[in-house]
């Protein structure tokens, strides 16, 4: 299994590049080679994936993920760019239409040399019953997707032998405890990684922590100024404190705009030109310095539209600006 390092995923994530002239790309990728060197020991890239595109529920992009054509596609241009694994968004069954799409994915990845994670996202809903969601769409993951006699197992992301599951916390009613009791008795547990902290009443749950798109403390601002800065430093210096037995997974980003999404509460991050993806992996490289284990760093996101955080089609987005934002890369 090869080793990716951050240096050639950057410069190869802006060779494919849109959105800015072919001068500011290569000013860019300039600027990324000349601040930017290998990070030592193996750092593996890792994709979140939206697999909801194709369902009515949300924006058309031009694509279904229940296509195998277009994750096949797909996969080869993540490969192509360094990507070794999609995070992919799953409620279990919940959502259906993510869990079919999922599925055919993770036997596409089987199929092409690619891997896949699940990113458990925890139920909004506080009726009680959210432990007993989890519980079940973990039972299911382990039978369809993980478990010996899941197909296309093989493709599943691993770390020292482990499955790799992310969760996406959101209400925070899941006993987290339960679920560790239960999933220990799988055969080979999995590694629960949870976006940036975990539950003041689950400290022990977890195996790992990931960081995720975030303003700062100044919070969202309508010139899209804020781009995480601090809070990636805030991250990295808490995680130099949470001890080796622990997975630290670092986060990067071009931006986010979520106007487009039915959901949206108006935030914007400006990718600026691609710098803000630049600036989001020079800080990671800063802290990937031996002090923590960081087996993985995370991009937000592979494909999503809605939020404008995909690079798909590139990281740059120089185009003419429209209401104080830029036009995005559709």
């Amino acid at each position: 299994m090869h080793r990716t390092y951050v240096l050639i995923i950057a410069a190869a994530i802006f060779i494919f590049s849109s959105g800015c002239s072919r001068h500011s790309t290569n000013r860019a990728l300039d600027r990324t080679v000349g601040t930017l060197t290998a990070v030592e020991g193996p750092t593996r890239m890792v994709a979140d994936y939206q697999p909801w595109f194709g369902d009515r529920q949300h924006i058309n992009v031009g694509y279904s993920t229940q296509d195998p054509e277009v994750l096949r596609r797909q996969i080869q241009q993540a490969k192509d760019v360094g990507v070794y694994a999609f995070a992919v968004d799953w409620y279990g069954d919940r959502r259906p239409f993510l869990d079919r799409s999922y599925a055919i994915l993770q036997q596409v990845a089987s199929e092409n040399n690619f891997h896949v994670a699940l990113m458990y996202d925890e139920t909004e809903e506080d009726n009680g019953h959210s432990t007993e969601d989890a519980l079940d769409a973990f039972d299911k993951a382990y039978r369809h997707y993980i478990g010996p006699n899941a197909p296309g197992r093989e493709a599943y992301l691993l770390y020292n032998g482990r499955p790799v599951i992310f969760i996406f916390q959101k209400r925070g009613h899941t006993d987290w405890h339960r679920v560790r009791q239960v999933v220990n008795q799988w055969e080979s547990p999995p590694l629960l990684i949870i976006k940036d902290r975990p539950p003041q009443e689950y400290p022990n749950a977890f195996d790992g922590y990931y960081a995720w798109v975030h303003p700062g403390p100044r919070g969202w601002q309508s010139d899209g100024s804020e781009w995480g800065e601090q809070y990636l430093h805030a991250f990295y210096q808490r995680m130099r404190n949470v001890g080796s037995n622990k997975v630290v997974v670092g986060g990067v980003w071009p931006g986010f705009d979520d106007h487009k999404a039915s959901w949206s509460l108006n935030r914007f991050m400006d990718r600026r030109c691609g710098k803000t993806f630049e600036d989001t992996l020079r800080i990671f490289r800063q802290y990937a310095d031996g002090s923590m284990n960081i087996p993985f760093v995370m991009i937000a996101t592979w494909n999503d539209y809605e939020e404008g955080t995909e690079i798909e089609n590139g990281v740059s987005n120089c185009g003419p600006r429209r209401n104080g934002r830029n036009s995005g890369s559709q």
